[in-house]
């Protein structure tokens, strides 16, 4: 990636002090289209928020050098913290932590059903989406560095954000001081179909673990699915659920203590009525926030997006399923799912149903380009550590061992205690953990 044009503009437009951190929030001026040496055309506004702590004095903590954290996805916000704890508390005795709202994110220009509509039609909806995949992030990151004036920073990315950090050390690995990835190896090749057939064993071994811990839930759930199947019960924002709706309640097991959080979720789903047994209407909206996409449009619009290299993902998870008849809502005892993002999302959610004909413009789009360089990976000098969770529903273990091989000088840390959320659970101590990997190692 060449040096980019850094004449856009930035501001900080407001900062704060509380509970121990110091806050700036920055909007950058960023092109559209990042390309050459300069970038011409549209522009967008990009949302970082600086973090530091009052530990340091304000004109210390200028002088800390920098830390990108990029967040889970794709069309996660950067977190929101009122104090520093777990990862970010370990990271703030020695940097500053700019935290990026990624591209179409909170203030970042968002990108949302009505602001997509100024686009034009489906076509110009679909081609415009095609600028937020992780290699423009990088790009947006990789101005934002140099408008900063820093020298080559550090990278922390989670999930997502570790896709993202393997794209930056394929394309701009000179602005790149040594990169820390949790829960976040992708496939360097192969269709996104590969990704989901490994996945989908994760989630059925992680299925069959849940059970035993908790066998009336068992019961339990395939309860819910033939109530659904017969009866009409209604979500508050107005649409009925569906059993295949609510089998999306399987995020729960990709975590270490919401896993169990899921049992809670599940016991107190009946109530009785005048007409009979019924969902609660306590369960439903707490299912309601589960399966609704309405905050984070763009985790569905763009998901598979995120495999897609030189050729259409063609809604893969949907396909696969097919190889996995346990999943479906007719099964004897269907299980629960994980991330897998379905087309008929866009029939039964509100939020993504005038979304519809995009996002399957999207997943027929063949010409995605290549979201790596294994050539320069290979060859790869920039310090990497990765955190590979060994049972992780969502980023598969073998495939992250595969990458992990591929990239020069990187150190895998293969754990069996975290699953992906392993950073909200022990963030602090993972943090140090690949900090003092890269550290060693130079």
């Amino acid at each position: 990636m060449a040096d980019l044009d850094r004449a856009g503009t930035h501001t900080i437009r407001a900062r704060h002090e509380f509970r121990g951190l110091r806050t700036a929030e920055h909007y950058f001026t960023v092109p559209l289209v990042h390309s050459g040496e300069t970038a011409a055309g549209e522009s967008i506004t990009v949302f970082a928020r600086e973090y530091s702590s009052t530990d340091h004095t304000a004109a210390d903590a200028a002088r800390l050098p920098w830390l990108l954290f990029l967040q889970g996805g794709p069309g996660g916000r950067g977190n929101r913290v009122t104090s520093l704890s777990g990862w970010m508390k370990a990271a703030a005795k020695d940097f500053r932590i700019l935290m990026l709202d990624q591209r179409g994110t909170g203030l970042s220009t968002p990108v949302e059903q009505q602001s997509l509509e100024l686009r034009g039609d489906a076509a110009a909806q679909a081609e415009y989406l095609t600028h937020f995949r992780a290699d423009a992030i990088v790009a947006d990151a990789e101005y934002i560095r140099q408008v900063l004036g820093s020298g080559p920073w550090s990278v922390l990315g989670q999930s997502f954000g570790g896709f993202c950090a393997l794209t930056y050390l394929s394309f701009a690995p000179k602005g790149l001081r040594e990169v820390l990835i949790t829960g976040g190896l992708a496939p360097l090749h192969g269709t996104a179909d590969r990704v989901y057939q490994a996945t989908f064993q994760r989630v059925a071994a992680r299925n069959a673990e849940y059970f035993s811990w908790y066998p009336e839930d068992r019961e339990k759930v395939t309860r819910i699915a033939r109530h659904l199947e017969q009866e009409p019960e209604f979500l508050a924002s107005g649409e009925r659920l569906t059993p295949e709706r609510f089998q999306m309640v399987g995020s729960f097991l990709g975590g270490n203590t919401r896993v169990d959080a899921l049992h809670y979720l599940l016991e107190d789903a009946f109530i009785s009525s005048p007409s009979g047994e019924r969902l609660s209407e306590s369960f439903l909206e707490q299912v309601r926030g589960l399966v609704s996409r309405a905050a984070n449009p763009l985790y569905a619009v763009l998901h598979e997006s995120i495999y897609g290299q030189g050729e259409a993902t063609n809604w893969a998870a949907w396909r696969v399923l097919e190889d996995y008849p346990e999943f479906k809502p007719e099964a004897k005892e269907p299980l629960l799912t994980g991330e897998m993002v379905y087309p008929w999302y866009f029939d039964q959610d509100p939020a993504l149903v005038p979304l519809r004909d995009v996002a399957g413009q999207l997943a027929a789009r063949k010409d995605w380009k290549p979201l790596y360089d294994p050539a320069r990976l290979a060859e790869n000098t920039v310090p990497v550590a990765a955190a590979v969770y060994r049972d992780d529903i969502y980023v598969d273990h073998d495939l992250s061992l595969e990458t992990a091989a591929a990239v020069r000088g990187l150190q895998p840390w293969v754990t069996a205690d975290f699953h992906h959320d392993g950073i909200g659970e022990d963030g602090e101590g993972i943090f140090g953990r690949l900090l003092g990997m890269v550290r060693a190692v130079r």
